[in-house]
């Protein structure tokens, strides 16, 4: 899909992060964006920034859990420019799961599931049959993660198993555009290859009361600095990938109509091998005994 200058992207958890970054870099090739995102204080600096930089921008508070919302960011993105380019479902968060997977709380798994997944469904419902309907190009950027898209992560299995649903969900997407011969692409992101500077490791900041924890944590959140810290104080060295790169990633996938979205990584190579091997072998997992064995 060539991108530009007036064509309108709608980006999803835009006011920090990757979200920030993609929107900022549509605005920078003559785009028109849609920022949303359910953190208010920082989606109106997000905004204020764009604009202050020339940006054409519509921001909007939305929980994408909540299906009234997006349906109503859509009303308002075509009520504000009359047309929807592209569409980034980015919303994401963690999950602040402990512990093992039946010891789990139900409200865990029920907030990540909303947001990581009905969040980019209620998404393309919100969005793709208008994009259809108008006959223009367009596309569709799902985010995922390599922590469960790409291979299971039994340390935050509800982040993982969230993620995974997400590369399926936009498989049969893109199927199914195909079968209806529409002119709108999608794809899947996988953000990397290294560590990403962005708010997930905070999201329980912004955990709405209906999915509150039942029980207090037995362990306190750990922020992305203190746990860096700790992997350097244990002789890990952490490699972290920009999120401006993740953008630019982005924006050539949409230009070159690329599915996959996955930087070039020996370690998510190694995944994807390991994995398909075991399958096609029939054999048990051995690429998770490094968790089984912690």
């Amino acid at each position: 899909m060539e991108l530009r200058e007036g064509q309108v992207a709608v980006v999803t958890g835009a006011a920090s992060g990757i979200g920030l970054a993609m929107a900022r870099r549509f605005a920078a090739d003559g785009l028109k964006v849609v920022l949303a995102d359910v953190e208010e204080g920082a989606l109106d600096k997000a905004a204020a920034d764009l604009r202050a930089d020339g940006a054409d921008v519509h921001a909007r508070v939305v929980d994408v859990g909540v299906r009234q919302q997006v349906l109503d960011l859509a009303e308002s993105a075509y009520d504000t420019y009359g047309a929807v380019h592209v569409l980034c479902n980015n919303a994401g968060v963690g999950s602040g799961a402990e512990g093992r997977m039946w010891e789990h709380e139900p409200n865990d798994w029920q907030w990540a599931f909303a947001v990581n997944v009905w969040g980019v469904f209620h998404g393309i419902q919100a969005f793709v049959p208008r994009m259809i309907k108008s006959g223009q190009p367009g596309h569709v950027v799902n985010t995922s993660s390599g922590d469960g898209g790409i291979a299971p992560l039994p340390t935050a299995s509800v982040y993982a198993v969230t993620k995974a649903a997400v590369v399926t969900m936009t498989e049969s997407l893109y199927a199914h555009l195909k079968a209806e011969h529409a002119r709108v692409g999608a794809s899947v992101l996988f953000p990397g290859p290294h560590m990403l500077r962005t708010g997930l490791w905070e999201s329980h900041r912004n955990r709405p009361a209906r999915y509150a924890k039942e029980r207090p944590r037995r362990t306190p959140y750990r922020s992305l600095d203190q746990w860096e810290s700790a992997m350097k104080a244990a002789g890990k060295d952490v490699a972290f990938t920009p999120v401006e790169e993740v953008a630019d990633l982005v924006v050539d996938g949409i230009r070159a109509d690329r599915f996959w979205l996955l930087p070039e990584s020996e370690h998510s190579d190694a995944q994807i091998r390991a994995r398909a091997a075991s399958m096609l072998d029939r054999a048990n997992p051995s690429y998770l005994e490094s968790f089984i064995l912690d």
